[in-house]
């Protein structure tokens, strides 16, 4: 029953996508490895290395979904839709899933990401440094090289014990930031 509200879900938010008209999703170059633009400030730990580029910043909404694995709440999976960060009509432009992987319901095109460096912040899900392990297609998430999740809100696993196999979904909003290698 989970695996088909899920469904529905991500099938409702790409009949959405198709039904709309989208707008671009990139944001121009950037001289630096860490500009400004993203409007959200960026630990230490998490800057992208010298000669890559800001890409695109999308916000993002969703949820964190927790199962039960020998009596505590690990992480199963996120499912998340981006939208460009100053787009008020919120237009889905991504799909963000177990993976971790980020598909442009634009275009087509896909980055997988792992985490190399994370920032812990009290009362959410950490902020995190990734990189890309695998990008398919030419559209916007081609050659991506780094991503940032950032400006995190919600997400926690729950502190409650739980039993056998045990779901749970968690809301979360953070905000993406995708880089490729300067040219």
């Amino acid at each position: 029953m989970k695996l088909a509200k899920r469904l529905v879900l991500t099938t409702t938010a790409l009949a959405t996508v198709t039904a709309a008209t989208l707008i671009g999703a990139t944001v121009g170059p950037a001289a630096a490895s860490q500009p400004a633009r993203t409007g959200v400030e960026v630990p230490d730990a998490l800057k992208v290395p010298d000669g890559n580029r800001l890409t695109g910043v999308f916000s993002a909404e969703g949820v964190q979904t927790y199962t039960c694995t020998d009596g505590a709440w690990k992480l199963l999976e996120p499912a998340a839709t981006l939208w460009v960060k100053k787009d008020h009509s919120r237009r889905t432009v991504a799909l963000h899933s177990r993976g971790p992987v980020w598909v442009s319901t634009v275009d087509g095109s896909a980055v997988n990401a792992a985490a190399v460096a994370t920032s812990p912040k009290a009362g959410t899900i950490p902020e995190l440094l990734l990189k890309s392990t695998a990008t398919r297609g030419t559209g916007v998430f081609a050659d991506v090289s780094y991503i940032q999740r950032l400006n995190t809100a919600g997400g926690v696993a729950p502190t409650t014990a739980c039993t056998g196999t045990d779901q749970t979904s968690v809301p979360y909003s953070a905000t993406y930031t995708f880089y490729k290698p300067a040219k």
